[in-house]
């Protein structure tokens, strides 16, 4: 269910349940679409959603940990502000359903990877899968686009 907000300003609400997962819910106008995000903390895995219109049309998962703890560590941030908004390099998507063209699915595991990375940056020690959800009304890579929702999710985590 969409929450209510105001036009331009993001809202950020936080759902709690008696298992352990957390949900935690954000939206905002992102390219004057009214946009979702809403990630749930299993023990296992992090979901994330981000719908547009409601709807969802691809699951994407990145998982977290390495098979080669020391492959890892050579991906970690360096400081550098440049590298900083680049996804890690160790991380690999695997569109699970939807992507029905390469564009799409291009896109879709661009936006995965850095919401991945995002995480790992964040807490360097996080090892569970992300789940992401994509139900955007148009898929396209526009800069400022992009780092609207991204930063939309990160608003959420």
């Amino acid at each position: 269910m969409p929450l209510p907000m105001a036009p331009d300003s993001p809202h950020i609400a936080s759902i709690s349940t008696s298992y352990p997962a957390i949900t935690k819910q954000a939206a905002s106008v992102i390219d004057g679409i009214h946009t979702d995000a809403t990630s749930t903390a299993f023990l296992d895995k992090i979901m994330i959603t981000i719908t547009q219109g409601g709807r969802l049309a691809q699951w994407i998962h990145v998982p977290l940990d390495s098979p080669n703890p020391n492959f890892a560590d050579q991906y970690m941030p360096s400081g550098d502000d440049e590298d900083a908004l680049l996804p890690m390099a160790h991380l690999s998507p695997k569109t699970l359903l939807g992507g029905s063209t390469s564009e799409r699915e291009t896109v879709g595991q661009l936006y995965a990877t850095q919401i991945a990375s995002a995480i790992v940056t964040r807490n360097p020690d996080e090892k569970r899968t992300v789940l992401v959800g994509l139900g955007l009304s148009k898929f396209e890579a526009r800069r400022e686009v992009f780092y609207d929702t991204v930063d939309l999710v990160m608003k959420c985590l």
